[in-house]
């Protein structure tokens, strides 16, 4: 079962990611939701996550950086985060990339977009 932080300063695309998620065949145990990345750090102080999938623009505490503060502990550094962005530009993307993002998903997204990019995560993390 894997525990899945999901960060969006939208609740609307919050729970679409979830409606997402509970429409595979993945063993979620429970979906954490966070409004931006101080939110997000406050529960992965108090909750055991597997996942972080994360929006770029937030209010607050953006997620590249907190995809930065992520990497930066011991704890988390090697926890899986992937973007879920309408941000398409090149040098963005690279930019998630060399902070060490798991890969991302652009928005509009399916079911199947989520499904095919957070399997492989999940399963690479228990490997």
């Amino acid at each position: 079962m894997y525990n899945i932080l999901i960060v969006d300063d939208s609740s609307t695309i919050r729970k679409i990611i979830i409606r997402c998620i509970n429409h595979t065949q993945i063993a979620v145990g429970t979906l954490f939701e966070a409004a931006d990345g101080e939110e997000a750090l406050s529960i992965m102080r108090q909750q055991s996550i597997q996942l972080v999938l994360t929006d770029i623009n937030m209010p607050k505490m953006n997620g590249l950086e907190l995809l930065s503060r992520l990497k930066a502990e011991e704890q988390w550094k090697d926890l899986p985060v992937l973007l879920i962005t309408t941000e398409g530009r090149e040098d963005t993307v690279l930019e998630a990339a060399n902070k060490g993002a798991s890969g991302y998903v652009k928005k509009p997204f399916t079911a199947g977009d989520i499904q095919a990019k957070i399997e492989p995560l999940l399963a690479a993390a228990t490997a």
